[in-house]
């Protein structure tokens, strides 16, 4: 049995599924987080079948009574030493004067306050890693640079971001690391469809002409990398996006 275990949060899909699939070729027992209970069921049996460690358990990151209750139950499981705060997503691409603030709400409590849960629950655990524990809040260039119809996701991104950095400055001196990866362009089967709210003409838009856009394995590579250095590494921030990406705004397209 391993000794290392990562919690994933948001594993059912995306850059969460990757990172779990990558975290645990990587030897770490993996255990994976999210609401879509079936979706994590096949994946753990999909590692577990591949002879990985891996348990799914059912989870909504912004219920604090249930991330209490996660805790508890981690605590008869294994140590914890990595956490990977991926649950998050975007809503919207509307203007903040017509933006929908129940969707604006909706992604500060996943985004932040879901990270904010998880991270409290678990930093008792991480704190007694063997190595030293590690916290890694997957944020965004969102979180980095601003961009019209992005108010919503742009202000929950910049708030992952900061606490990333709070947490390292409070966390200093102790044996826990705070990783901050802050993709840019990244085609996944739902994050922009799910943004656009279903509409496949508009999602498939958002990559038009652009060549190699980034995918969620790439995403997991750069976390396991991370991760996986030595304990007094710490990789502060690492921003990686597509070649053809420079910035949130300049975007090569082959059209």
């Amino acid at each position: 049995m391993s000794t290392r275990t990562a919690v994933v949060t948001g594993a059912s899909s995306g850059i969460g599924a990757a990172t779990a699939r990558r975290l645990a070729a990587e030897g770490y027992r993996v255990v994976l987080t999210a609401r879509r209970k079936d979706r994590i069921e096949a994946l753990a049996a999909e590692l577990t079948g591949a002879g990985h460690e891996a348990v799914a358990y059912e989870l909504d990151v912004t219920d604090t009574a249930a991330v209490t209750a996660f805790a508890v139950w981690l605590d008869d499981t294994a140590t914890v030493d990595v956490l990977v705060n991926n649950a998050g997503g975007a809503l919207g691409a509307e203007t903040v004067e017509k933006a929908d603030v129940a969707d604006w709400r909706t992604m500060y409590e996943t985004n932040v306050l879901g990270a904010l849960n998880v991270t409290q629950a678990l930093l008792p655990r991480l704190r007694t890693a063997p190595d030293g524990g590690t916290i890694l809040i997957v944020s965004s260039t969102a979180g980095h640079a601003t961009y019209e119809g992005g108010g919503g996701y742009v202000a929950a991104k910049h708030g992952s971001h900061v606490m990333a950095e709070t947490l390292r400055l409070e966390l200093c001196g102790e044996p826990v690391r705070v990783i901050e990866i802050a993709p840019g362009m990244v085609r996944t089967e739902e994050f922009a469809l799910t943004r656009l709210r279903g509409d496949k003409e508009k999602a498939a838009a958002v990559y038009a002409g652009v060549a190699a856009p980034l995918t969620a394995e790439d995403v997991a590579d750069t976390i396991a990398w991370a991760v996986t250095r030595p304990p007094h590494v710490n990789i502060d921030l690492l921003v990686v996006r597509p070649r053809a990406q420079a910035s949130n705004y300049k975007v090569h397209r082959e059209l």
